[in-house]
């Protein structure tokens, strides 16, 4: 356990560090800190904090920077996070809202203004298509033994899947097929549908359990999306800590190509309540390794379908951008739930 004064000098090490980016000496520390000690017991205070791997000096300097076990420290019991007012004040207007009625607009609304607000990367994992809520189910035949599936979801999303079926359907069995989806169905996840068909089908005529079988495969069949939506990449270009390091950049531009690995650290999100902070190599992502990313989970309904969040350099801001992630969370779970 760190003194209070340990404490004390830390935070103003760590935020000294982030606000200047420059390795804080021992004078600036003893003047910044506010606190009445001679520059031995500084001396010490920063001996000790450098034993404990809470902060190192660069080759370059006398002075000392945060380790990301420093950052981490600080995040997790030093650190004031700033309100939702504060935020709002210092946030664009856009901050209030997010569009409604069209799930794509709103996600990457949110993406956008988690850009702006923290001049990083802002990334927003696309809800499971199975997570989706249903509102209608139509079919429509299309020739030529294909038949169009028509779903939409409670938040107005339309998607569309193309079944191939060995029978050529009549408009009304297709009527039928639909009317029993509708009435068995509507308000379930799509992964309900699967499991709605497996108990219900017997009430329908035999030629009709096929295409209710492939309605029920295709429902649960990913479109061929982008998984994970990134908006400012080109922001952290100029980002000091990182564009000194073009090998370590072209990784992380590489992780963002990918998108794959991202994803699947954007995925622990979705089984977390609340916000998480990955600082430095706790993502697990050598590429990420001077980077810290902050995510927060969204929901739609009251259900958590995906999760977003900020990509930065651990010298980031921890007490501003928290609390942006987390309201965008929630700003995009408003309009997701309309």
């Amino acid at each position: 356990m760190l003194s209070e004064r340990a404490q004390h000098l830390l935070t103003t090490l760590v935020e000294r560090y982030i606000a200047d980016g420059q390795p804080v000496g021992s004078k600036t520390l003893s003047q910044a800190s506010g606190l009445v000690v001679s520059p031995a017991t500084i001396r010490n205070v920063m001996a000790e904090l450098e034993d404990l791997g809470f902060i190192a000096s660069p080759h370059t300097s006398a002075g000392r920077i945060p380790t990301a076990r420093g950052y981490r420290f600080f995040v997790d019991s030093l650190m004031v996070v700033q309100t939702l007012d504060m935020l709002e004040q210092k946030a664009s207007p856009g901050v209030t809202g997010l569009p409604q009625g069209n799930p794509q607009r709103s996600i990457a609304a949110a993406s956008q203004l988690l850009s702006q607000l923290t001049h990083f990367a802002g990334v927003v994992m696309l809800p499971k298509r199975q997570e989706a809520i249903l509102k209608h189910i139509e079919f429509l035949q299309l020739g030529d033994n294909r038949v169009l599936l028509i779903l939409v979801t409670a938040d107005g999303d339309v998607q569309n899947r193309i079944l191939n079926t060995k029978t050529i359907y009549s408009a009304a069995q297709l009527a039928e097929a639909a009317h029993f989806l509708n009435a068995h169905c509507v308000g379930k996840t799509f992964a309900h549908v699967r499991q709605v068909v497996e108990v219900e089908v017997h009430a329908l005529k035999g030629e009709l359990v096929t295409l209710l079988n492939a309605a029920a495969q295709g429902a649960l069949t990913e479109p061929v999306d982008e998984p994970v939506l990134i908006s400012g990449e080109r922001n952290l270009l100029d980002s000091d800590d990182l564009a000194s390091n073009m090998g370590r950049l072209r990784q992380l531009f590489e992780l963002f190509d990918r998108k794959t690995a991202l994803l699947q650290l954007l995925e622990i999100g979705n089984r977390a309540d609340g916000v998480q902070i990955y600082i430095g190599g706790e993502s697990g992502l050598e590429p990420l390794d001077d980077c810290s990313v902050i995510t927060a989970p969204y929901r739609a309904n009251g259900e958590i379908v995906g999760t977003l969040g900020v990509i930065g350099p651990t010298r980031m801001a921890y007490e501003r951008i928290i609390p942006i992630v987390n309201v965008t969370a929630k700003l995009l779970s408003s309009a997701l739930s309309q």
